[in-house]
């Protein structure tokens, strides 16, 4: 069993920054890839970003050139760094990473973006 726990998120007026956390119980060189999804209210969860196990990151094309993804390996961990966002950001992010072939989610974490 892998936990997965994210902390940050919050509210922030538009054009503001928040970060994510999300710190895995077990080492993430085990996955490829640990990506972050957004679910806002009514909507389906969609996939934000991804990075692999070698720094490679792809983003949805709503959020490019103004979120990033990173990872610490040593410290099991992945980061969201959100920055000019819109109120269309706001949502319930998760934290996602498939060790082996069980998937993983985080708890979620609120991000609410004031215009």
């Amino acid at each position: 069993q892998v936990q997965l726990v994210e902390s940050g998120g919050g509210l922030v007026q538009a054009g503001g920054s928040l970060s994510l956390s999300c710190a895995a119980s077990r080492s993430i060189f085990s996955t490829n890839a640990m990506r972050w999804y957004r679910q806002a209210p009514g909507q389906q969860r969609e996939l934000v970003a991804a990075i692999t196990t070698g720094g490679s990151t792809n983003y949805a094309d709503s959020v490019k050139g103004r979120i990033t993804i990173s990872r610490d390996n040593a410290k099991n961990t992945v980061y969201l760094q959100m920055n000019r966002l819109k109120p269309e950001d706001t949502a319930v992010y998760y934290c996602n990473a498939l060790f082996g072939y069980a998937e993983y989610w985080g708890q979620g974490s609120q991000v609410t973006v004031s215009s």
